[in-house]
């Protein structure tokens, strides 16, 4: 499993684009983790599933209602990763209204999952192989904070808990 101290992994994500804009071209693009992630102090969290009950009532909407006060704290960009393909990230963010709030980043092969080690196996739920629900600050494409949350819950990789880690 991946600590604090090490590296992302090199992965590429996908992100569904709504708007053409300066060097970016509408519908999925590839975000390559290590050149997005460098140089910039980034709050990322993952779960296990757009348009989920916890995911879609409390985790997405904390980050979005706490965009402000992330950038305060030196914050350069949210992610949030779901092991779902980049029209159902896109279809979610418009849900959500996360805007350029929060990068709503696809992991559809689960290949930057598995290289977290943070998988989770919903198999049995009907879901596949899912990502944990965890929170990180990354400094730099480092780790610097990692809260793993346990199973069904979301009490370690919330908005509050992390904002207050990225003010320390």
């Amino acid at each position: 499993m991946i600590q604090v101290g090490d590296t992302l992994p090199a992965s590429t994500l996908m992100e569904f684009i709504e708007v053409e804009g300066e060097g970016c071209s509408m519908g999925p693009n590839a975000v390559d983790v290590s050149k997005a992630s460098a140089g910039k102090t980034i709050a990322l969290f993952a779960l296990p599933g757009a348009f989920t009950p916890t995911c879609s009532a409390q985790h997405v909407p904390g980050y979005v209602e706490s965009f402000e006060a992330f950038k305060a704290a030196g914050v350069d960009e949210i992610w949030c990763i779901s092991v779902n393909d980049a029209f159902v990230m896109g279809a979610w963010a418009r849900d959500q209204k996360t805007g350029t709030k929060v990068r709503m980043l696809a992991d559809g092969d689960a290949a930057f999952t598995k290289a977290t080690g943070l998988t989770l196996d919903l198999t049995g739920k009907g879901l596949g192989l899912r990502s944990n629900r965890y929170s990180m600050l990354v400094k730099d494409g480092k780790v610097a904070t990692l809260n793993v949350e346990a199973g069904g819950k979301l009490e370690v990789s919330d908005a509050s808990t992390l904002l207050v880690q990225a003010k320390a």
